[in-house]
């Protein structure tokens, strides 16, 4: 057995004993260890922007695009936000032992679904060090142990904020191993967790570029909850408010463009494009994005470059966007059926039925209706984070806080019942 192996196989096992720790421990002890980490979090900005600073000179030594530097960055303004996410998750109600349903059947047994910990979450992640902290607050508040691993280039960001994970637990009564990071930049260590560490792995959740998840998906030897890639549509109905277009257009591209929330493709109503294209394209332009688009966008946009299939297919985290002219609503689902990843997509449109049927024929995780796609994102639906975006079809979908960390079990009382 290699050392690696052993220290892998030992994380296991300390994360195992931990989960039952944690299972047992009452909501308000996991409440008190997230109200202390926010708080460390504050109180540690210099050390953590420190051994982020190392990453992020790594990085640039490595040649890492600035769109995923932007991702590894921390600021004091981000820090704030990874404190204000975890005292957000610590507000949460707490999601164990919650009775999702009661009945009584014919046999007279009270039967109730109640909320329970999966057990050892596997977190595999790259690049944003904020992950760090959001696993670990959503995996303490839904009561998991969790072995994280973070790409090698944030692993001293991560170190510095594990560290402050485990000083809260402990000063909270609860096991410090709950939350343990892989501090490790070996890549067999992935390896390893994929095995499922003897047993001691319950779920893998991947969170990263495509090949990562497609990794895990193929060589996992337990259950995966995946985030695939945010391949994202923002679609201009005929009947769309120009204004809101050009608002939305532009936030849902530019605002951030290395998150999975950000559109990477727009699709014009051939009804509408004359009177709402060019507009959006210019604002679009104006803020810096290069635009890709067919033949009847590039007629009404000339400083559009040619798109190729291959765009329609590209989540570029880049300030580049493809854009197509479709024949009306259903053109525009069967585009998005046809390239999209199931994530995101969002309509702009004054048409109440227009919009409701989009929402019903689009079958991704998220669908917006005259909003930007870049709320696709855990804390804006008021879980505080997220340990990701699942684009499954089971278990969990879309924003994965807390609760959708929860399994559950049937508990059924009787008053002496034998079957017949």
């Amino acid at each position: 057995m290699t050392d690696l192996t052993a220290h892998m196989l030992e994380l296991g096992r300390r994360a195992r004993a931990a989960a039952q720790g944690l299972r047992d421990a009452p909501a308000a002890a996991r409440t008190r260890a997230l109200d202390l980490l926010a708080e460390k979090l504050k109180a540690a900005e210099a050390p953590i922007l420190a051994a982020n600073a190392k990453d992020v000179e790594a990085a640039r030594a490595n040649g890492m695009t600035e769109a995923m530097i932007d991702r590894l960055a921390l600021s004091p303004a981000r820090i704030a936000g990874m404190a204000e996410a975890v005292a957000t998750i610590a507000a949460v109600a707490d999601p164990l032992g919650v009775e999702t349903e009661r009945w009584t059947p014919a046999n007279g047994l009270d039967i109730a679904r109640v909320r329970t910990p999966i057990g050892v979450l596997g977190v595999i992640y790259e690049s944003r060090p904020n992950v760090t902290a959001d696993a670990a607050a959503l995996c303490i508040r839904s009561g998991n142990a969790a072995i994280l691993r973070c790409g090698s280039d944030c692993l001293q960001s991560s170190l510095a904020i594990a560290a402050l994970v485990a000083e809260a637990l402990a000063e909270a009564g609860l096991p410090a191993d709950a939350v343990q990071l892989v501090d490790t930049p070996d890549r067999d260590a992935v390896g390893l967790m994929l095995a499922g560490l003897d047993g001691a792995i319950d779920l893998l959740i991947p969170r990263g570029g495509k090949s990562l998840v497609a990794r895990v998906q193929a060589d996992a030897k337990t259950a995966v909850l995946s985030h695939l890639e945010g391949l994202n549509h923002t679609y201009l109905h005929e009947a769309a408010d120009l204004d809101v277009a050009r608002a939305v257009a532009v936030n849902a591209k530019m605002r951030r463009v290395s998150v999975c929330g950000a559109t990477e493709t727009l699709l014009v109503d051939r009804a509408g494009a004359e009177r709402l294209l060019p507009a959006v394209a210019a604002d679009l332009i104006a803020a810096g994005c290069e635009l890709r688009g067919d033949d009847e966008a590039r007629a009404l946009v000339s400083a559009m470059k040619p798109a190729d299939d291959a765009d329609w297919t590209t989540e570029y985290l880049a300030p580049i966007l493809s854009v197509r002219v479709v024949d009306d609503l259903d053109a525009a689902a069967d585009h998005i059926a046809r390239y999209g990843s199931g994530h995101t997509e969002a309509i702009i449109t004054t048409d109440a039925g227009a919009a409701e049927r989009f929402a019903s024929k689009v079958d991704s995780a998220i669908v917006l209706i005259n909003a930007s796609t870049q709320f696709a994102d855990g804390g804006e639906f008021g879980f505080g984070g997220e340990i990701g975006i699942s684009t499954a079809r089971l278990h969990a979908r879309g924003p994965v806080g807390a609760e959708q960390l929860t399994t559950y079990k049937y508990v059924v009382r009787g008053q002496g019942q034998i079957r017949p």
